[in-house]
């Protein structure tokens, strides 16, 4: 049987996230393509186990989270069950519709019939009556945005979520989802964007509309898929996610521009007692602004190597300006 480490609530950093009364882990767990039937039980479970015994308390999956779709949301279902039923109200457990689950027209987007079934899936897959986030995935260029936030602020009214959140909005869909969302009761407590040293986008306008509306954020990809975790300081290993088939990282995006930026990077690590990884994500939650970075993790090893960057997540200007430097060379 297992027992949560008493002091897990002494090392980790957590934030309020927007203007509510969560607070969030600075690093939360996301179960995204290494929670399916391919990998061994007792390695998730591992992973899971040793995340929160250092803080962790968020858990993020979406519907079609696996592979297949449906499995991580199955995963941690017997994970609750096994480890984590004692638990429940100390974890913040967030999902998502939005992508691919099922075929026909009423399986994928952000209709009202899509979402809210979804939902009633993945709460039947994780054994929970409740999650404490849901999110709309992505935008639906079809579906009016009052539908889709309609159905999130009826998944609240349903007692099926306690909060609700978008992810991939633009910073103009997510300021109306906003308002919409503030019209009907149910405000919006987190957007959850794609985020790091090599993807800035964010720094576009969504960052600074957050800001204004006092919304919350959660950084995916804060390792940009593994570019930012040391493999790739000398090209391409055979084992890694670019030499595979994966749909997520090719082998043509490993440049030489990019293996001479990681080097640069990597030195800037160095200097500050880190790996290239650790540096990563502490450079996604400097200054406060984004509420948490989601670290994926195939080990429980890789779980203690993130959660070591939060020992030092300040930068002095100089640091800031040399990775900049390096990352946006001017012409």
């Amino acid at each position: 049987m297992y027992t949560a480490d008493s002091a897990r609530y002494e090392a980790m950093p957590y934030r309020r996230t927007g203007r509510s009364g969560l607070k969030l882990p600075a690093l939360s767990l996301g179960l995204w393509h290494n929670f399916g039937p391919d990998r061994p039980v007792e390695t998730q479970r591992q992973i899971l186990r040793r995340a929160f015994d250092l803080g962790i308390t968020h858990f993020d999956l979406a519907n079609n989270y696996g592979p297949p779709p449906g499995a991580a949301e199955s995963a941690l279902g017997d994970a609750l069950r096994a480890d984590f039923a004692p638990y429940r109200d100390e974890l913040v457990i967030s999902t998502k519709a939005g992508h691919l689950m099922w075929p026909g027209p009423y399986g994928e987007w952000g209709s009202r019939k899509y979402l809210l079934s979804s939902l009633d899936q993945s709460l039947t897959r994780m054994g929970l009556d409740h999650v404490d986030i849901f999110y709309s995935h992505r935008p639906d260029p079809e579906t009016p945005l009052e539908e889709t936030m309609g159905a999130l602020h009826s998944a609240v009214q349903q007692g099926k979520a306690l909060y609700v959140g978008v992810s991939n909005y633009s910073p103009e869909q997510t300021r109306e989802a906003a308002r919409i969302l503030g019209e009907l009761g149910t405000p919006l407590l987190i957007h959850q964007p794609r985020y790091s040293m090599l993807d800035r986008r964010p720094e576009e306008g969504l960052l600074d509309t957050l800001d204004e509306l006092q919304i919350g954020s959660i950084a995916y990809s804060p390792l940009e898929q593994g570019l930012l975790t040391g493999r790739y300081l000398d090209g391409i290993p055979e084992d890694s996610r670019a030499a595979s088939d994966s749909p997520f990282l090719s082998a043509d995006t490993v440049t030489e521009d990019l293996v001479r930026q990681l080097r640069a990077l990597d030195d800037i690590a160095k200097s500050r007692g880190q790996t290239l990884a650790q540096l990563a994500l502490a450079w996604v939650l400097r200054g406060g602004r984004v509420t948490s970075a989601l670290i994926g993790a195939s080990s429980a090893r890789q779980v203690e190597d993130s959660v070591a960057a939060t020992r030092t997540l300040d930068f002095d200007a100089e640091e800031l300006a040399r990775i900049d430097a390096i990352i946006k060379p001017k012409p």
